[in-house]
Parts: C-alpha cells; structure tokens; sequence
C-alpha cells in the first residue's frame, strides 16, 4: 500500500493556477505550506516530520519497507477519538524520534476535551529474541503486520529520546489492545531514553520479549499495569518512575484483572511458564507509587510488584511504596524457585503497601510463604519494608497532581547507600549512583520541562 498524505490546510495547487502566480507588480507569491498533515496507510520510503505541522494520525499507519521516520524536536502528532491512531514501526524499519528537554516530541489528543484512548499509541516491532508466548501483535493489526521477533538480539529500530505520549490505549477485545508504547522485540541497538506515558487507557510500557535497554522512563496515571514485561523481555532499566491515579482503572469486565505498578510474566498457563528465553529484565532506581488507599481508590488496583508465569527479575536500589492488596507479590511454582534460589531478587530497595508487604500466591508444590519471601528479601537481599509511607521520607509522593518524589534530608533513600553488585548489576550501563529511587536528592529530572504532570 503505497503512502498517503491528505493536506487539511493551504493552497489548492493546480498548473497555472492564477492565484499561485505573480502579483501585478511581478513580486512572487508562494502559495501557503500546510500546517495539518493527515497520514494513512503505509510509509514505505523514508520521510520527515518537521515541527512547523502537525501530524494526524488517521488509524493504523505502518512505517514499513526498511524505511526510516525522522520525527523533529518540538513535532506534535495527534490523533482523534474517532480513529485512536496507532503508529507502527514495523520490523526492518526505523523510527529516528530525538526530542530534547524543551522540546520534546509529543503524541497527544487532538479533542478539545482530551480522554484517554483519543490516541491509540505508538508500536515497534524488532527483530530480536523473543520466547513466542504471543504469536502476533496485539491491539487490532493487519495481517501482513502481525508477525514479530527474530534472531537478531542487536536489532536496531531506531532512537527514541524526550518523547511523551498522552490518552493513548485502544482496547480491540479483552486482552487484546494498544498500550501507550508497545515494543515487540525491540533489539539492543535500539537507543531509549527520556519517555513519558500519560494517562493511558491500558498499560503505560509493555515489552514483548527483546534485548533494548533503557533510562528514563515514566508512567503517570495510566489506568492499567505501568511496566508490563513477557515473551522473554531480558533488558536493562534505570531511572524509571511510575504514578498511579487512585481512582482510575480500565474496565476489568469478568476477567478478574487488577492494575499494577509492575506485572511481569514469562509465559502463559499453557505453555507451562517455561518458554525461553525466560523474560528477566534487571532494573535499578525506579519509584514506584501506588494509590496507597486514597479516597476513591478503585477497587481494581492490586499490587506495587507481581511477578508471575515463570518470570525472573533483579529490581535493585528502588523504592515501591503505596501498593494497594500487596507490595510484592510472587505467583507460580517457577517464579518463586527462581527467588529462592537467588536468579530473581527485590535487593537494596525500600517497600511499603497498604496491607499485606509480601505475599505468594499460586503455588502447588514450592514452600515458599510470605514469611519465606520477607526474610529472603530482608535478609540475603538486603531490601527494608515500613509500616508508614512517611517513613520512607519522600517530600510528597502521593499528591497525584504535582508528585514530588525528591528524597527530604534524612530519608531512607540517602541513608541507605545504593548497591550495584553481582554480573547484571556490575554492568557499565548502569549509573553507579548512591541514592535509592529514581530521583537524585541533588537534582529531580522529574521538573525537567519534558515532563508533564497534572493531567
């Protein structure tokens, strides 16, 4: 399907059209550029966005053919409710988004009273390794754009840096919908850094398998899991904030679903968990913010932390707080087997929830309790758990409209030195710093003008 650029605004141009010709006093006219770009279908050569217009996105539209979009700083893509348009990157192509601070490049609503789901959000699919616990894309693609995943671990689907995406989310069916940025395994030569997901309809991030690492991440008020790994996700994250609007979750219906900070699976039911590559990101310095049973909390919202289906993980120097049925929760035989024998670890960080701070569940023949996984996370891991938000000693976390998650002099996340030990952790992308958290006591990336709040 060949490219299609519909022009809103501007001159009608056709040859010798009078209008579009000299003036009487023989001074050339140019005809007005258009600021309104509608955009379908597929992109099959390569193309640049430019921030004197706006793009609209007018359903699924597909980079495609090896090509490559180059997105502007300061560009604004929008989409209506009548379309939730989805931006695809498909595998072999490229995106080349490289916002800045002042100007970063932004997916967003174009109605007046903007909602969550006005934009369908942004995809892209890799060629890295995934373990096939989803055959094809989710969220309604076509066919021909359905298949993901190869060999190739140092894939490279382009940059992706300052850029924010708002009302996202497009629920197709139960289970099956366009998250706020959706990466299907997205290779390691893959550059992300600096993004932020507002008020999504589902999931903030959701990786597919892959290899990409990234810093600088945040999700704000998104109404379903904020990062949600499976299919073999086995990457590396530091600096990462995640915020939840107490009263605000996506229609579970029947199927029994709650809304979680972190929700991270292997494989399904029937594959038996234990698919590989076995999805295992490690991560350090990410706050995490639950609703913490404010007024009108939902009754969906479920857990800081659950790690489940044969996942594995290291979530080291972070601080969860807020959770609302429990602050880490380990589901499934495999999963807790890789706790216990130490593969996966909640280390060096600090935890607080609303009821139960730990808890298992779904277990069949692995003893492993909640008293088991508090005394390894607070034991061998070094992890702490409060009673009391406040004691964590954030400025104000749970003011929903304006967070603050910069650490007061004395807090637990200055006391309590950072740790960057063992293989995974030791690696050179990893920022040695000393603060627990995601935000430096010294300086909050989270001000920065990139970022908004109060949505």
């Amino acid at each position: 399907m060949k490219k299609q650029l519909h022009f809103l605004l501007g001159c009608a141009v056709a040859a010798g059209l009078a209008s579009c010709s000299k003036s009487n006093n023989d001074t050339p006219v140019t005809p007005p550029t258009s600021t309104n770009v509608d955009v379908r279908g597929s992109i099959t050569t390569s193309q640049h966005w430019t921030k004197d217009k706006t793009y609209r996105l007018r359903g699924y539209v597909y980079v495609d053919g090896n090509s490559t979009l180059t997105i502007d700083p300061g560009t604004k893509i929008v989409s209506n409710k009548d379309s939730a348009g989805v931006l695809v990157i498909y595998k072999g192509s490229k995106i080349s988004a490289i916002g800045t601070a002042s100007e970063p490049i932004v997916f967003t609503s174009n109605e007046t009273d903007k909602k969550p789901g006005d934009l369908g959000g942004l995809v892209i699919v890799g060629q890295a390794i995934g373990n096939g616990n989803h055959s094809v894309l989710e969220g309604g693609v076509d066919a021909a754009h359905q298949a993901f995943g190869g060999n190739n671990d140092t894939d490279n689907s382009g940059t992706l840096q300052y850029v924010r995406i708002e009302y996202g989310g497009k629920a197709v069916n139960p289970g099956d919908e366009i998250n706020g940025l959706s990466m299907y395994a997205v290779g390691s030569g893959t550059t992300v850094d600096h993004i932020e997901i507002v008020r999504g309809l589902d999931d903030a991030f959701e990786f597919f398998g892959g290899s990409f690492n990234a810093k600088y991440l945040i999700a704000y008020n998104c109404a379903d899991d904020d990062f949600d790994m499976d299919d073999g996700y086995h990457g590396k994250i530091q600096f990462a904030v995640s915020v939840k609007d107490p009263a605000f979750t996506d229609n579970k219906g029947t199927t029994g679903d709650i809304s979680n900070n972190f929700e991270v699976d292997n494989t399904t039911d029937a594959k038996g968990y234990l698919s590989t590559p076995v999805t295992s990101p490690t991560m350090s310095n990410f706050t995490a913010i639950g609703p913490n049973n404010a007024t009108g909390t939902s009754t969906d919202y479920g857990y800081g932390m659950r790690w489940r289906r044969g996942s594995k993980f290291i979530l080291a120097n972070s601080i969860v707080m807020g959770g609302q049925k429990a602050g880490l929760d380990i589901d499934n035989d495999p999963t807790a087997t890789f706790y216990i024998n130490g593969e996966s670890g909640f280390r060096n960080s600090l935890l607080h929830a609303v009821t139960a701070t730990y808890k298992t569940d779904k277990l069949t023949s692995v003893a492993f309790t909640d008293v088991t996984l508090k005394t390894l996370a607070e034991g061998r891991d070094g992890s702490k758990s409060f009673t009391s938000a406040a004691d964590i000693g954030l400025t104000d976390p749970f003011n929903n409209a304006a967070p603050n998650l910069l650490p007061k002099s004395g807090s637990a996340a200055i006391t309590n030195v950072a740790k960057f030990e063992g293989t995974a952790l030791s690696d050179a992308f990893f920022t040695k710093v000393a603060y627990l958290g995601a935000v430096d006591p010294a300086s909050d990336w989270t001000k920065a003008t990139w970022v908004s709040w109060n949505r």
